[in-house]
């Protein structure tokens, strides 16, 4: 009887083992689907576990419908559990999440580890509320804050936007709401969404509808819509969003056609057209994109065919998302993105157009961005006033804004590059100082190692660039006040392997300055006359780059003990330390570190000739930073 008992007991836990493979086989099939919000629901069955695919992918169910909190619980226990073997896009998510919460000191230090260099967010807005051209007041549109709103755009009188609210619709897998549908509405004086019905018959259907855009005649709009089947395209299945055309023709919408540039295989979306109504912007993820979505154009010719699709370049365009163009009347672009430096989530930026050119890109700053996803950004011909899009408050809803110039300020504004490579060198620290040395504004370069300061008309300037390993570059400049507001300066620094023969980086990643070898006595570490020479390069070198910090690292022969080795090295780095400090070097910019013999170059135990040990025992010298 008790075998019997044992016996039944391993068979129920042998089904309730099954039953449970079997559930989390479905929730993995359901993330496949992205089905996110009914996958997270099987996924918290099994989150006690703490299995990492169940943490990442509990984490982006959650990630992609907006809810931050959940998301960066997940990601969190993620890092903490798993942190070695987490891919990089984990810690980006897991960054933005903690800033949808304004949690920005975790998300900076998340985002650090993510870019290898300093974020702060804090000084980020400060900066930005010095330099945003505008100030913006912004009000929300509805009062529900669940209808789902977004991607406005101006048609007439009226206003043309993407929705959620067609309860008729059915539910779409990935967050369980209605498919999007077209509507139109007229906005009250207050900013207000009023006589709010749906758009054409013809450009709605049972799939999404979004982002649509007009021509200034009315009788020609592009927009959005999903494919109504799934593809299989690599190890995902999914619906591409495809662009399309459509006629206004006695009052209705007809010759609804899928432009030539849309694909099965990736995404082509959000349209918006240039002023002159020649080209035809639009994100996609096709073939060419730096990474996930970036912005991109053709040209719409006189025969009504269009041009291959041109990529903005890495200027606009980062390895992350940048969509929802749009074009002012004077050709500037707005865009939000994910992957220029920003406050969390989509930010939208601007850039400016010279000589048909995109300037580099500026975030619009903390009085329009969030957070969150904020996005969508219209502007209305001839005026201060428009429409953006934003989760701010957990779902999509569109805001009207009023936006006002900042007073006229003189700005210096460039780049920082490696002088040899012209790299982009992002996480420099440029620093504005006046002329008495006062600080004006320090700045850490994200991304686009790019830098804007505040300054005041007819001022002299020294602005200064520091990075580790390189050599500070430092340029005066003067401000006038002929109605030139923009000074831009290139820095250029130079490396210090670069600069100096007798720096070296090896091949164990190490930066080290290559000087003739010091010699000590047996058993001494007083530093005699030979050596002092040696050492008196190394001062001057310090002294000419006062930032480098270095490592003065002693190593012995294996002849004595190890205990005795160690001792004595550590003996003479301390002695080649205090001679650096009597000449004039900051101790705080040195470390004396000894061996002993645990560090040979030539490994020959104790079988060493004379040679092998004096090869053996060294002083080496290893830049910092």
């Amino acid at each position: 009887m008790k075998n019997k008992k044992i016996l039944f007991f391993f068979m129920v836990c042998s089904q309730l083992l099954l039953a449970q493979k079997a559930t989390l086989k479905k929730a993995n099939e359901l993330f496949a689907n992205k089905a996110y919000v009914e996958a997270a629901k099987m996924y918290e069955k099994f989150k006690v576990k703490q299995e990492q695919n169940v943490l990442q992918n509990l984490g982006d169910c959650y990630y992609y419908n907006a809810e931050m909190k959940f998301a960066a619980d997940n990601y969190g226990n993620l890092v903490f559990k798993y942190k070695d073997s987490v891919k990089p896009d984990y810690l980006f998510r897991y960054a933005h999440a903690l800033k949808g919460m304004e949690d920005y000191e975790r998300g900076d230090k998340i985002m650090s580890d993510y870019l290898k260099y300093p974020v702060d967010t804090k000084k980020f807005k400060e900066h930005l509320n010095n330099i945003v051209p505008y100030n913006y007041k912004v009000n929300q549109m509805t009062k529900s804050n669940s209808t789902g709103d977004f991607g406005i755009s101006i048609f007439g009188e009226k206003v043309v936007f993407a929705s959620l609210r067609n309860a008729e619709s059915p539910l779409y897998k990935w967050n369980e709401k209605p498919y999007l549908d077209l509507y139109e509405a007229t906005v009250s004086k207050e900013g207000i969404l009023e006589n709010i019905k749906p758009f054409s018959e013809q450009i709605n259907t049972k799939t999404h509808e979004s982002n649509a855009v007009f021509t200034k005649d009315g009788k020609t709009m592009y927009f959005s819509r999903t494919n109504d089947k799934q593809v299989q395209v690599g190890e995902e299945k999914f619906a591409s969003v495809k662009l399309f055309r459509a006629e206004l023709i006695e009052n209705e919408w007809t010759n609804v056609l899928e432009l030539p540039f849309s694909s099965d295989q990736f995404s082509t979306q959000h349209p918006a057209l240039s002023v002159d109504e020649k080209k035809l912007y639009f994100s996609s993820d096709r073939n060419g994109s730096l990474g996930s979505f970036d912005i991109f154009y053709v040209e719409i010719l006189d025969d009504g065919t269009y041009s291959e699709p041109q990529n903005l370049g890495d200027n606009i365009n980062t390895i992350h998302r940048e969509q929802f163009p749009f074009i002012g009347e004077d050709g500037t672009l707005y865009f939000a993105s994910d992957g220029l430096q920003g406050l969390g989530g989509l930010d939208i930026f601007m850039a400016r157009v010279y000589d048909n050119v995109f300037a580099k890109p500026i975030n619009l700053g903390e009085t329009i961005n969030t957070g969150m996803d904020d996005f969508a950004y219209v502007l209305k011909p001839g005026e201060n006033l428009g429409y953006f899009a934003s989760n701010r408050k957990g779902t999509d809803n569109l805001y009207s804004f009023i936006r006002e110039e900042n007073e006229r300020r003189f700005i210096v504004e460039g780049d920082v590059r490696d002088k040899v490579t012209k790299e982009l060198l992002p996480g420099t620290t440029v620093t504005l100082y006046d002329m008495n040395n006062k600080l004006i504004g320090q700045l850490v370069v994200g991304e686009d190692a790019d830098y804007v300061f505040n300054t005041e008309p007819n001022t002299k300037y020294k602005i200064v660039a520091d990075r580790d390993f390189y050599a500070s570059k430092e340029e005066i400049f003067e401000t006038t006040d002929d109605g030139r507001v923009r000074f831009t300066i290139e820095l250029e620094i130079e490396s210090y392997d670069d600069a100096e023969e007798i720096i070296v980086t090896k091949d164990d990643g190490l930066v080290y300055i290559q000087l003739e070898n010091i010699y000590f006595d047996l058993n001494k570490w007083d530093i005699k006359e030979e050596a002092a020479r040696t050492l008196d390069v190394l001062v001057a070198i310090m002294k000419k780059y006062p930032r480098m910090v270095i490592e003065l690292g002693a190593h012995t022969d294996s002849r004595a003990s190890d205990a005795y080795n160690l001792r004595l090295s550590q003996d003479r780095a301390g002695a080649a330390l205090e001679y650096l400090v009597s000449n004039g070097i900051d101790r705080n910019r040195m470390r004396s570190k000894g061996y002993g013999e645990r560090v040979p170059l030539i490994k020959c135990g104790d079988n060493c000739s004379e040679v092998e040990h004096s090869i053996n025992r060294r002083c080496e010298f290893i830049i910092l930073k």
